[in-house]
């Protein structure tokens, strides 16, 4: 099975677009399990356990784990996913962007080392950055168009040649050349519904990986209305913080179900 299709397996047989981010900051874990990166796998598994049943995918960002020497522990929680949970796909948040045999060695190293299903790379580089990806042909390649953070349209917002912006651009390369193989997904922000509505016009039913809702202040029904397929799935809804850290005492992961939960029923009032 493909990564596109796994996600629409758990978007059909699941009824849910939630994608619980799995990005720890050991110093807000619960006192019980210990403050540091050698606890981060206890905290993943009890979060996962807890929402499995919710979620069309997990997102663990790698610089929370690499940044404190905690790569071994998120080979872990891959590995329990894969184990526990086969069917959920697993998309690695590295952002990588390279070309060449280095892009390559990145696109190995979260699917064959990580065994990641689908990857976030930066298209900056054009071709020779996301063919080495997508060649990948089970796997998903997940592209920054336009992201959710403050200073995204500085770059993102520019005109090409006078005529559309750059993350239009990336939204036309995207879907008339890269997607040979319906292995390329986009990030699209919560924070950029209008945007995200130009983008779906360019991209047909193309999936988005969308950050930015809870946290970040993304507009949910935006999101839902810009966003949206037909069919009321084409959306990956992160949320990292607002679901992980919902509780800082014992009952964390039973508070991390609930918000899960909470996030599940508001995206399904807007979908028919």
């Amino acid at each position: 099975m493909t990564f596109i299709q796994a996600i629409q397996q758990r978007w059909q047989q699941h009824n849910t677009l939630v994608c619980v981010g799995l990005d720890p900051y050991p110093e807000k874990f619960p006192e019980h399990l210990g403050q540091g990166a050698d606890s981060i796998f206890a905290f993943n598994k009890a979060i996962i356990d807890a929402t499995a049943d919710l979620v069309c995918a997990y997102k663990p960002q790698f610089a929370h784990y690499a940044g404190v020497g905690a790569e071994q522990q998120l080979k872990q929680t891959i590995n329990y996913l894969k184990e526990a949970y086969p069917d959920i796909p697993v998309i690695l948040d590295s952002k990588r962007g390279d070309i060449g045999s280095t892009a390559t060695m990145y696109a190995k190293e979260a699917f064959e080392h990580y065994l990641a299903d689908a990857v976030t790379v930066n298209p900056y580089m054009g071709s020779d950055t996301v063919d080495p990806f997508t060649a990948f042909k089970d796997k998903g390649t997940i592209l920054l168009c336009r992201t959710s953070n403050p200073g995204a349209g500085e770059i993102q917002n520019l005109q090409v040649e006078g005529q559309h912006p750059l993350y239009e651009q990336v939204a036309k390369l995207a879907a008339e050349r890269w997607n040979r193989h319906d292995n390329v997904l986009l990030v699209v922000g919560a924070t950029a519904a209008e945007e995200m509505a130009r983008i779906r016009a360019l991209t047909g039913d193309m999936p988005f990986l969308v950050p930015g809702i809870g946290a970040q202040g993304g507009d949910l029904a935006a999101v839902m209305n810009s966003g949206m397929t037909k069919n009321g799935t084409g959306l990956i809804i992160n949320s990292s913080r607002g679901i992980l850290y919902a509780s800082s005492n014992e009952d964390f992961a039973d508070a991390a179900r609930e918000e899960t939960l909470k996030l599940k029923q508001a995206i399904n009032q807007f979908r028919p």
